[in-house]
């Protein structure tokens, strides 16, 4: 019942993912969610998005947005990168991650989502057949109200990590000093 909502993986951040290990496993399509995943709800894109786009599409992965967000704030977030974008995607419904696959031209094997809320972004991809990672959604430092979902999200991860059979289907990949001879990037 509860395996609908469980990650195949946890991150602190996109910015803490091995994305070397994924592409070792043989991933080569990326899906993103934009808020809270990528930036804080409703921010544009920055920098250090924009770098880590440029590095995975260096690295040889295919990437899309898929949101549910409208067209004009994915233009206006993607102004600055070269990555589609799925607008609309009414997330857990599957047609928009069909639609983000046909966008990357790659296979469910091959495709990975990546996104912060359990009951959209993980579900539809479980839904879809995918892999996924769940990463831990953005704050603003100072902010406190985070909505009753995630106090419930929260409660799922719990039982995720506790869960033998749907916990680690991927093995660890967040990015650590033994994994890039560096230290690893901070927490959000």
């Amino acid at each position: 019942m509860f395996e609908q909502f469980f990650p195949y993986e946890y991150a602190q951040s996109v910015f803490a993912i091995d994305y070397e290990k994924l592409y070792r496993l043989g991933y080569r399509g990326l899906i993103f969610d934009v808020d809270n995943t990528l930036v804080h709800h409703g921010d544009p894109s920055n920098d250090e998005v924009e770098g880590l786009f440029r590095r995975l599409h260096a690295r040889g992965f295919k990437t899309v947005l898929l949101s549910d967000n409208d067209v004009p704030r994915l233009e206006a977030f993607t102004a600055n990168m070269d990555v589609p974008y799925v607008a609309d995607a009414e997330k857990p419904s599957t047609a928009g991650y069909e639609t983000a696959l046909k966008v990357l031209g790659v296979d469910k094997g091959e495709a990975i989502v990546i996104g912060d809320q359990m009951f959209t972004d993980i579900r539809g991809a479980n839904a879809s057949g995918l892999a996924s990672i769940l990463v831990h959604f953005i704050m603003l430092p100072g902010e406190r109200r985070i909505g009753k979902r995630r106090y419930v999200e929260k409660a799922l991860l719990a039982l995720w990590r506790r869960s033998k059979r749907w916990h680690g289907r991927l093995g660890s990949i967040e990015v650590t000093e033994a994994t890039t001879g560096e230290s690893a990037p901070a927490s959000r």
